[in-house]
């Protein structure tokens, strides 16, 4: 009976094992050369990402102009956390910078708790107006970005028309516009193009109701919006197209009102905590190279007041005009401004002076000739 049972037999048990031992040899082997070429991939990985991002030290802070006045720090940052609607945390910070100040004063000051609540501007900050202006703000955005719904943000716009018009805004009537196009592409009936005859009655009554007002500054503008409801069967091929199908139309309108919204709180439109540290990752890799330089050549960074080198910004983060003199190759400060003589050609006053010497010169760009008393400040 036992013979009947290759398990009872010796001889048959190893052949067995070794049948069954054979395919899971082959699949670890299999395994490992696939671990293999992953490992292998690995470590070109990591040695492109040596390659590209090197261990280099961060630039020192000897030259840090902002190292003396950690209270503008802070208030960017709580500012920062009011602007993105982080209220709590914004609260939690400020919070802990008066109550545990050592952690925020530099070593060279010794200011209490007071004072620096002071600096910090904690009651501006801390106002339950500014925060509700900001929760206001954000209610908005969301209703017109997500929902579609630009009643609040036109409520608004009227709520401060007069402060709007005298800074010469035109986001009162922009609103207005998009929601004339919103009705008239069918977005409050919801019909799309299965019923334009009334999508067009809802928009006409929309502008004869709102734009009134505002025809002695946007007439043609509503000349527009109105002649585009004889090409209504075809607005694709209209001279009107660009208008009523923007595809940026909804988020440009929430960039303007953004930042028309800020503006009445006397703020930037963007975070300038924001804006700071962005334009300081570019400007990294120049003032590490800078810094390599001066090391090898013993060199030093002689002012605080500008940088030593020219950093590339894009054109967004270009906020005021600059003025190089062409003779000492300097940018213009307060202290130092820019002058134009009589002729037309501008320097810096420093330059002007060593030109005249207190009495009259040549202009070092043409042969006219004028005293120093001649030249004007220039305003940038």
């Amino acid at each position: 009976m036992a013979n009947r049972y290759h398990g009872s037999d010796p001889n048959s048990a190893s052949v067995t094992l070794a049948k069954l031992q054979n395919p899971v040899k082959q699949s670890f082997d299999g395994v490992n050369n696939d671990l293999k070429e992953v490992y292998k991939g690995l470590n070109n990985y990591s040695k492109a990402l040596d390659k590209k991002f090197k261990d280099k030290p961060l630039p020192t802070t000897d030259y840090d102009a902002l190292s003396s006045h950690s209270t503008l720090i802070n208030r960017a940052i709580a500012m920062h956390f009011l602007r993105e609607g982080q209220f709590s945390v914004a609260s939690t910070f400020l919070s802990e910078a008066v109550t545990k100040p050592s952690q925020f004063l530099d070593s060279e000051t010794d200011d209490p708790p007071n004072s620096l609540e002071h600096d910090l501007g904690i009651d501006a900050l801390k106002s339950e107006t500014l925060r509700k202006q900001f929760a206001n703000m954000y209610y908005i955005l969301d209703e017109l970005k997500n929902k579609r719904n630009l009643l609040p943000a036109i409520q608004w716009a009227r709520a401060n028309s007069r402060i709007l018009e005298a800074r010469g805004s035109n986001l009162e009537f922009e609103l207005g516009r998009l929601q004339f196009i919103w009705l008239f592409t069918g977005g409050l009936s919801g019909h799309g193009n299965s019923d334009m005859v009334e999508c067009q009655r809802q928009a006409l009554g929309y502008a004869r109701q709102e734009f009134g007002h505002f025809q002695g500054r946007y007439l043609r503008e509503i000349q527009q919006l109105t002649g585009a409801m004889a090409f209504c069967s075809n607005l694709q091929r209209s001279p009107y197209r660009q208008i009523f199908h923007n595809r940026s139309a909804w988020e440009d309108l929430a960039n303007s009102f953004t930042r028309e919204f800020c503006s009445l709180l006397g703020l930037s439109a963007d975070s300038p905590l924001y804006i700071a540290a962005t334009a300081g990752a570019i400007a990294l890799p120049t003032l590490l190279k800078l810094q390599t330089i001066m090391k090898e050549k013993r060199t030093e960074w002689t002012t605080q007041h500008e940088l030593p080198v020219e950093i590339p910004l894009p054109p967004a983060y270009h906020f005021h005009s600059i003025f190089v003199c062409p003779v000492s190759k300097e940018q213009t400060t307060d202290q130092n401004p820019p002058t134009m003589m009589p002729c037309g050609h501008v320097v810096a006053q420093e330059s002007l002076m060593r030109l005249s010497k207190g009495s009259r010169f040549k202009c070092p760009y043409c042969p006219g000739e004028s005293h120093p008393r001649d030249a004007k400040k220039v305003f940038l």
